[in-house]
């Protein structure tokens, strides 16, 4: 069903600032602790500028990932409503379900399209929520400027257009959905556009207050950013959520008291 852009668009930007919202602050898994380092920082610029270059250079890298999604986003949306979302409980992981079956056999309507899309972003939110057990939310942080200096830089020097429209394009047989981008009416948006705004919702999970403000940010920013389509034909997604991370720094740098005034004795009168 055709829709036009800005109401396509519109949904998916919603869809990104709500993924910032949904991801809670969970307890670290004992398992996990052990492996906890700033080294998990580099995976974020690693999800983009590897499947980015492995599709240009490797044959059938995109079919690859299409079954790799295909078999790794519903289980990964049933764990993020069970687990990692706000509001989550074991019991709800069973709407991962009827999410997946709408999004195969409704794959040609709105509806469809809109269920695969949740199915991803809700498998962002389990990711999201897993990297940041293992990587300090500074270093974080980090990987997620950096994974936005990157995709700006491929956009820009015209390395991202033609292995995202392959990634895009690739669907696995039987007509299953395909899980590793997002489309929904006149627009789509790269899975990594997801998941590093689970990336920045986890961050601030353990402050829902911050939390709220990150996710608006990230869709104001998103809709001045996207008026450039006016004149482009692409965009890097990750950089409205970058800005807003680095808007988030900057506002709680500016009401942290100042250190040295604090350092300063007052004289007794």
């Amino acid at each position: 069903m055709a829709l036009p852009f800005i109401p396509s668009d519109a949904a998916l930007l919603g869809l990104q600032a709500g993924v910032v919202l949904v991801p809670k602050p969970v307890p670290m898994l004992a398992r996990l602790e052990r492996l906890r380092g700033p080294g998990w920082a580099a995976v974020p610029i690693a999800s983009i500028v590897l499947v980015v270059f492995a599709i240009r250079f490797v044959s059938d890298t995109a079919t690859g990932l299409t079954y790799l999604a295909l078999i790794a986003v519903p289980p990964l949306a049933a764990a993020a409503l069970a687990w990692a979302c706000r509001g989550s409980r074991p019991s709800v992981a069973l709407a991962a379900v009827p999410l997946f079956l709408i999004a195969w056999f409704a794959r040609r309507s709105l509806a469809g399209e809109a269920a695969a899309a949740l199915l991803s972003a809700l498998s962002c939110v389990t990711l999201g929520v897993l990297l940041s057990m293992v990587t300090p939310a500074s270093w974080l942080k980090v990987g997620i400027v950096l994974m936005a200096c990157a995709d700006t830089w491929l956009v820009v020097s015209d390395l991202l257009q033609a292995p995202n429209a392959t990634l895009v394009s690739a669907h696995p047989a039987a007509g299953l959905p395909r899980l590793q981008s997002e489309i929904f009416g006149s627009v789509s948006m790269g899975y990594g556009d997801l998941f590093v705004a689970a990336l920045l919702g986890a961050v601030y999970a353990p402050d829902p207050r911050k939390q709220r403000l990150a996710a608006l940010l990230t869709l104001g920013i998103a809709a001045l950013f996207d008026l450039l389509f006016l004149v482009l034909n692409e965009l890097p997604a990750t950089v409205p959520v970058a800005l807003a991370l680095v808007t988030m720094e900057a506002i709680s740098a500016l009401r942290r008291p100042s250190r040295r005034a604090d350092a300063i004795p007052l004289r007794a009168r």
